[in-house]
């Protein structure tokens, strides 16, 4: 089996990756999310990372619900292209996809009843449900030929260990690993999230992108305990692999971090941004893995 692993398309889709899927007779896509360009990035880093702020709450409801619909509309370029492939594709949603971070995060005040034009907010979800021949996997699994695809949502945050939704969702994937224990055993389970795992080589984000990221809400700076934070994947993801080993990982979300580790009986692989011209193709053969390409 041969998979064409993508992602963080960021409201494109490059026409090499057409020859690509022909070319290396592709047998399945996975994509780890992005779809929509996510191109008011700027005003959310300034108002809202690290806070427990909204960013309607800041610019008002009806201009947040602007930027929100022409967000979305980018994102149908690459979902029309890729539900249009000859292929099966497989998909869980990034963090740029408007899903709820409450798989990771407790919410400290509830906003839901307040949510200017929620229904806009969650219509990427809706646009999913439309195009059949994308099939989203998150919290949930799928098959295809004799293996079995787990999948996870990612943010843009490592996550709170401690926090109820973070147990909550661990438990939701524990059984679904526990369902398929035989399966996993064989090495015929690969495990999909957009973030790829925390404390790799594959998630740390330089400190020039990082200074970036703490500017606004903790000062230009880098402090000595934010150092720790170059490593920004899915400590849930993480923990999932540590503790249940499948034969593959795929995630991504750190652009930069674009590459293979081998991490105890797993391969990991974060195959880079779509968005910059970037994917990977994984041969598969009974339950072992046989190659690892880049597409740059």
């Amino acid at each position: 089996m041969r998979i064409l692993a993508i992602g963080d398309f960021h409201g494109t889709f490059q026409k090499k990756f057409y020859k690509i899927i022909d070319k290396e007779k592709i047998d399945l896509v996975v994509s780890n999310g992005d779809y929509p360009p996510f191109h008011y990035r700027k005003l959310w880093f300034k108002h809202c990372y690290g806070k427990d702020i909204e960013l309607w709450e800041v610019i008002g409801k009806e201009k947040y619900r602007k930027l929100v619909v022409k967000d979305l509309k980018y994102a149908e370029k690459p979902l029309k292209i890729l539900n249009n492939l000859p292929i099966p594709v497989f998909t869980v949603l990034g963090n740029i996809d408007y899903p709820s971070p409450d798989d990771i995060l407790d919410y400290t005040k509830k906003r839901t009843s307040t949510l200017p034009n929620f229904d806009e907010k969650y219509k990427l979800i809706k646009l999913l449900r439309g195009y059949s021949h994308i099939q989203r996997f998150d919290y949930s699994y799928l098959k295809f030929k004799d293996y079995i695809f787990i999948g996870m949502r990612g943010h843009s945050a490592p996550g709170r260990p401690k926090n109820k939704a973070f147990k909550k969702h661990k438990k939701i994937l524990s059984n679904i690993f526990h369902k398929f224990k035989k399966e996993n055993k064989n090495g015929k389970v690969i495990f999909v999230s957009h973030n790829i795992a925390f404390n790799t080589k594959l998630d740390k984000i330089s400190k020039k992108i990082l200074k970036k990221v703490l500017k606004g809400h903790e000062g230009k700076n880098l402090k000595k305990k934010e150092k720790i934070k170059q490593h920004y994947g899915s400590i849930l993801a993480r923990v999932i692999l540590d503790k249940y080993h499948p034969l593959l990982h795929i995630g991504g979300h750190i652009h930069e971090g674009m590459g293979k580790q081998k991490l105890g009986k797993s391969w990991l692989v974060n195959p880079g941004s779509a968005h910059e011209g970037k994917a990977a193709i994984i041969d598969l053969d009974e339950g072992k893995i046989k190659k690892i390409k880049f597409v740059r």
